[in-house]
């Protein structure tokens, strides 16, 4: 069986015995989402880009009603987002939404790194033809990296913004529970003790209607909703104009090498454009590698450049390509200004902000579309605990307290990324102030013999080593830590990382995700990760914990708090660790216990056992819920 259906079928089977019940409770009096009339809905949703349909295939997830709306009559045309990193793809596979995704995704085969490359034709080698300089392996080399297999039982994925996202919207509107209105726009919001008043115009017909709700998610790119409520963004804006053209074209003979899904170009024929070069990334749809029949090509430009107009970027287009007859079919194009900025405050009242709205990044590592996935997970669970009566207003405010400090490394990882490509044209030993002649000779060094040759290329290789902060920064996109009101301290003091970027180590300390492993249960394997499936808390005690597992089932009856439990060991317990993959990186002895929240981070720890499980685990719960539990 593949790769793509052996993911299907094995990531989240979840318990039978799941308690019945839970999900959030439905408003009664929500008007007809199918018409324009005033609306009453637990959840607004502003934004249909990555963040907002996430959401509202969470919520729904959650049995609780939300309606969607977008300013835009469509999903996105542009391909700019298309990195899924392991931890977003967890999310999407807990949602359902994962298989529809991969099988429409890069191939593992077809994605496996970087390639850098002299120009694809002119006075270059190979009469005329491209040149790899140099290759390295990208978000775990097509789950082929033992550290990513160990990591998760999702592959990171390849997928562009304008196809993921009629699949995400597709998904989500086949829930009950969610309504999705493109080309519909906020205008106003106002807020109250109660809830939020919300007016949207119908841009179709030119119409308003008013939506009453408990929440507002401001998922719509920095557009509106955070100037509405006042929330400030902070940080460095215009810093370069970025060009990202779609189009059709054959490349199929100037490369050869279909593991690359990445690839850098400089063309020494034309000095002017070595500041940056030019990125191809394969689009597929029908074929993959060298021989995509669409592709994205980024372009860079300082702020001083003019505007470019579209003959500029054809223009552009052939020369740094090396190819003067190159003549694609051009679908659409995208202009932006590269910016690092953070919002001040992620929640103002009942107003949240994600995504783009929250913080926005240089596109290296992809963290933009990935850090609004993961804000989504963190803060729906806890919207449908508050809107249930099972956790109070304090759970929402830990989402600004957990998520910006993420939000706020991955601008960092992503500027120290573009510091570094910035390096790339003087390690190459390419200059636009060289003389065409003294740039290829500089290139030469890496595919001929000759004095100087094997320095240049160990300076490459180290410059290859720093790159890492881009395409293997594996802790900053999925092994992140939260700290907050919403997890409790066990103590123990933080260690201190091998590589904070680039190397994931699992731990079960309180805030940390939890560690992957694969375990059988009554001959069925399954993701230790699916007992928080479909918002479900865990208990997860060492073969010797069934008074916390008693416990903790005895909580979730009395409190109505979802939650599975389950003894994990490798010869006895509910769920046998087939792989020894948990007693690896569990932490805790025999008769310890950890408790997962909806999110898949560790909210409570205890080492070892203790005199009453019970009350324990209900002054966890109370802390994690910022609630009173009697």
């Amino acid at each position: 069986m593949s790769l793509r259906l052996n993911y299907q079928y094995t990531i989240f089977t979840t318990f039978d015995h799941a308690v019945a019940g839970f999900e959030a409770r439905r408003s009664d009096s929500g008007a007809d989402l199918s018409r324009n009339s005033d609306v009453d809905v637990p959840v607004l949703i502003v934004g249909g880009g990555g963040a907002g349909l996430t959401s509202s295939m969470l919520l729904s997830n959650l049995g609780v009603r939300s309606l969607l709306v977008s300013r835009f009559p469509e999903t996105s045309r542009l391909p700019k987002a298309h990195i899924l990193n392991q931890r977003s793809m967890e999310i999407f596979a807990d949602v359902g939404v994962a298989p529809s995704i991969l099988s429409r995704s890069t191939p593992p085969e077809n994605c496996k790194g970087f390639g850098w490359y002299s120009g694809l034709a002119g006075g270059g080698p190979e009469d005329g033809h491209r040149r790899r300089l140099a290759f390295a392996e990208a978000w775990g080399a097509g789950y082929t990296d033992p550290d990513y297999i160990a990591a998760s039982p999702c592959p990171a994925a390849n997928l562009p913004q304008i196809r993921l996202e009629p699949i995400l919207k597709a998904h989500a509107e086949q829930s009950p529970e969610a309504a999705i209105r493109f080309n519909h726009e906020l205008v106003d919001l106002a807020q109250d003790a109660g809830g939020v008043m919300a007016t949207v115009l119908d841009r179709e017909n030119s119409e308003t209607y008013r939506v009453r709700s408990s929440y507002v998610l401001g998922a719509d790119g920095g557009r509106t909703v955070g100037d509405l409520i006042g929330i400030t963004m902070g940080g460095a804006t215009k810093i370069r104009k970025m060009v990202m053209v779609h189009i059709s074209a054959d490349l199929s003979r100037y490369f050869d090498d279909p593991e690359a899904e990445f690839r850098w170009v400089f063309n020494p024929e034309y000095p002017e454009h070595l500041h940056f070069a030019i990125v191809l990334v394969a689009m597929g749809p029908d074929h993959w590698g060298h021989r995509s029949e669409e592709w994205s090509v980024t372009m860079s430009f300082s702020p001083d450049d003019p505007e470019p107009t579209d003959m500029d970027i054809v223009r552009w287009m052939r020369e740094a390509l090396g190819i003067p007859d190159f003549n694609p079919t051009i679908h659409n194009k995208a202009e932006w200004w590269m910016e690092t900025v953070l919002a001040d405050q992620f929640r103002a009242g009942r107003v949240f902000l994600l995504g783009d709205a929250a913080h926005r990044h240089p596109p290296t590592g992809g963290l933009g579309l990935n850090g609004a996935i993961q804000d989504a997970y963190n803060l729906c669970w806890k919207i449908a605990a508050v809107l249930a009566g099972r956790a109070g207003d304090g759970l929402l405010s830990t989402y600004h307290t957990e998520r910006r400090p993420v939000d706020a490394a991955n601008i960092e990882t992503s500027v120290a990324a573009v510091r570094n490509l910035e390096k790339m044209p003087s390690v190459l030993g390419v200059a636009p102030g060289k003389s065409v002649e003294e740039n290829w000779s500089a290139l030469r060094l890496f595919w001929e013999d000759l004095p100087g040759s094997a320095e240049r290329r160990q300076a490459f290789s180290e410059y290859l080593g720093q790159r890492t902060l881009e395409y293997r920064q594996h802790n900053t996109d999925f092994g992140y830590t939260y700290d907050s009101a919403a997890i409790v301290n066990d103590g123990t003091t933080a260690p201190v990382p091998l590589d904070a970027v680039r190397l994931y180590e699992p731990s079960t300390r309180p805030g940390a995700p939890l560690p992957h492993a694969w375990v059988l249960r009554a001959g069925e394997r399954l993701a230790l990760r699916s007992l928080v499936h479909r918002g479900h808390f865990a208990l997860i005690a060492g073969e010797d914990g069934q008074p916390w597992v008693e416990a903790a089932e005895k909580l979730s009856a009395e409190l109505a708090i979802p939650l599975h439990a389950a003894r994990v060991g490798v010869d006895r317990g509910d769920l046998i660790d087939i792989r020894l993959a948990w007693l690896k990186n569990r932490e805790i002895t025999s008769g310890g216990a950890v408790l997962v929240r909806p999110d898949g981070h560790i909210a409570f720890r205890s080492i070892d056992a203790v005199d009453d499980p019970h009350a324990t685990l209900a002054a966890a719960f109370s802390k994690i819920l910022t609630t009173a539990i009697e």
